[in-house]
Order: structure tokens, then sequence, then C-alpha cells
């Protein structure tokens, strides 16, 4: 059983990791990469194969939810993994409410998305193994199979708190490795740590910022826009 997957990502150096990212676990396969809602409705209507929609909710035409929205009108009931950067309590309340079965929260590792996608993985096995009368039992596990396992989805040894204030940090202005540790009182090395893992993730660019006399210094800079 291959699952087929519709990014839905406006940036464009996201949604290439996101869609490299899936290609890599066994079993999902890319259906299309949408920019925008309007692409996604697009893709759908145009008939193409989905069976789960990684979709971003910020997007520059529509809100995810109310995409989500649209998809369930047309009749599409592919399930759907929010990958977003939105923290907000209500927004993560609505995604359940309106059947997100699995929220993951930007920045994230690919081991981080390969986890929620075997998870998933997991759950579409079960479907297809059980009876269409299902007992209490069968139907826990199947829900359980959605539950996160516990752990953080950032490598061993950097801590959510600290990536939240380099967050911070990069969405206020560019900065180098020293001014993001000065700002967040935390050494160099591990500032650089933390910036470099946001940079795999597709999430920061670098560049060189000349100045002086001396070595160019590396800045790193927010690639996402800063409402998300």
């Amino acid at each position: 059983m291959t699952i087929r997957v519709l990014v839905v990502e406006d940036e464009e150096v996201a949604a290439a990791a996101h869609a490299e990212y899936v290609g890599r676990v066994e079993g999902f396969t890319v259906a299309g990469v949408a920019r925008s809602g309007a692409d996604a409705v697009r893709l759908l209507r145009g008939g193409t194969a989905v069976d789960l929609v990684l979709l971003d909710m910020h997007l520059p035409d529509v809100h995810g939810l109310e995409l989500l929205q649209r998809m369930r009108q047309d009749g599409h009931l592919c399930d759907v993994i929010a990958v977003t950067s939105a923290r907000d309590l209500d927004v993560v309340r609505r995604a359940v409410s309106q059947g997100v079965v699995q929220y993951l929260l930007k920045p994230f590792t690919f081991a981080g998305l390969r986890g929620k996608l075997e998870q998933y993985a997991a759950y579409r096995a079960q479907l297809v193994a059980a009876d269409e009368d299902v007992v209490q039992d069968e139907v826990d596990e199947l829900i359980g199979l959605l539950r996160p396992t516990g752990g953080s989805v950032l490598p061993k040894g950097m801590s959510a708190e600290t990536m939240r204030l380099v967050t911070e940090r990069l969405r206020q202005e560019p900065s180098s490795a020293s001014e993001v540790a000065d700002a967040i009182g935390t050494s160099r090395v591990t500032a650089r740590r933390y910036l470099e893992h946001l940079e795999e993730s597709g999430l920061v660019a670098r560049h060189s910022r000349y100045g002086g006399g001396g070595r160019p210094e590396v800045e790193y800079r927010w690639l996402r826009r800063s409402a998300d």
C-alpha cells in the first residue's frame, strides 16, 4: 500500500524539504506540491489522487483551516496532518475539531516527520486489516496508533525552550551566532548548533555579512513571514 501525499506549503524551500522528506519514507509518495490554497483546490478538483495532506496553516490566499473546510465541502475525505508554525491554542482546537489527525510544529527534523508518517501508516494498515464491524478494543487501538509516542522531534541535547528563543530572535532580525548567543544567554557554539538545525530544516538561510576589515561573518535569516 502506497500512501499518496499532497504537500501544501507556500514557502518554496520548506515545500521542497517536506516533499523530499516524504519521498524518503518507505510506503509514501508525493502526489503533488501546492504553494497556495488555490493550487491545492485545483489539484484535488483535477483528479489528483490523495490519501494524506501535509497542510500549512499560513497560506498566502487562505487559512489552512478554511482550505480544509473547502476540501470537505468538495467531498475530499483525505486525512490531514497540520505541519505549521501556528502555536495558537484555538487553531489547535479547531484543527482537531475539523478532523486533523496529527499536528507537527515547525521547526522539525526528518525524524520528527518520519515518526508522524509511520504512525499514520500503521493506522492505515490497521484500517485495511480490520473488519467492517469493530469492537471497543479495536477502536481504541486504531485511535492509539495516531497518538504521539512521546519524545522530542528535536535532535538529542536540544531543548524546545532554547529553540523558541532562537526562533524568536531570528524573526525579529537577521543575526549571527554570536548575536543570538548574546541575546538568549547561551554559548556561541550552542547557538550555532540551533541555527544550523534551522537551516537544515529549511526555515533559515545563511548569508555572508561583510563589514570592517576582518573576515565576513555568517548571518542567519528567517525565511518565513513574521505572521507565522
